[in-house]
């Protein structure tokens, strides 16, 4: 890999933020099937591929399936769903438990990546009610609903949220608590 992809990838991570204000623009077929793409293409435990994807364009259904405004404003919400008989074959409760979200909290990353540098902007919401979800999306008892993720073009430019020091949180052969203890004390004095 040259080092100006490596830059270009860097910068896309850098740069990526959650949008929650859209322009009133369609999002182009082809770029939607890119999206897709990129989030199929995410690792999963075993190969198992339990994650599905259903692209929601119709406001009536995106307002159902949120309370929060923004989310029927995005021209395009993509819901990212788990198939759990195809985890569960493999790795029984273990796959229920934790493979689910590696797996959809991956191929969610590339699609919010993916997103960012076609010059769209994404959230990642995480912040609905399970059940209301599966109903109004059909979903059989072994789907679950793992994420919505609005998608256009962005109508706002937020900056980087504050973040802990990076060495703060990285720690060398043992998990060194003290040291994240020690920066969070000094933000109170």
């Amino acid at each position: 890999m040259s080092e100006n992809t490596s830059d270009a990838i860097y910068n896309i991570i850098k740069e990526r933020r959650s949008i929650r204000s859209f322009k009133d623009q369609e999002v182009p077929e082809n770029m939607v099937k890119k999206i897709l793409e990129a989030g199929w293409m995410a690792p999963s435990a075993g190969n198992r591929q339990p994650v599905e994807f259903i692209i929601i364009k119709d406001k009536a259904t995106k307002q159902k399936l949120s309370a929060q405004r923004f989310v029927d404003e995005a021209p395009l919400l993509i819901a990212v769903v788990v198939n759990l008989d195809r985890t569960k074959t493999r790795y029984g409760e273990r796959g229920e438990r934790m493979y689910i979200y590696h797996d959809s909290g991956a191929a969610i990353q590339n699609m919010l990546l993916m997103s960012k540098s076609l010059g769209l902007g994404s959230c990642w919401i995480g912040a609905f009610n399970d059940e209301r979800v599966s109903r109004f999306l059909e979903l059989p008892e072994h789907v679950l609903p793992m994420a919505l993720i609005t998608i256009g073009y962005p109508n706002e430019d937020p900056d980087l949220p504050r973040k802990i020091p990076i060495d703060k949180i990285t720690h060398e052969e043992k998990y060194e608590e003290q040291k994240i203890k020690d920066y969070l004390m000094s933000l109170v004095d």
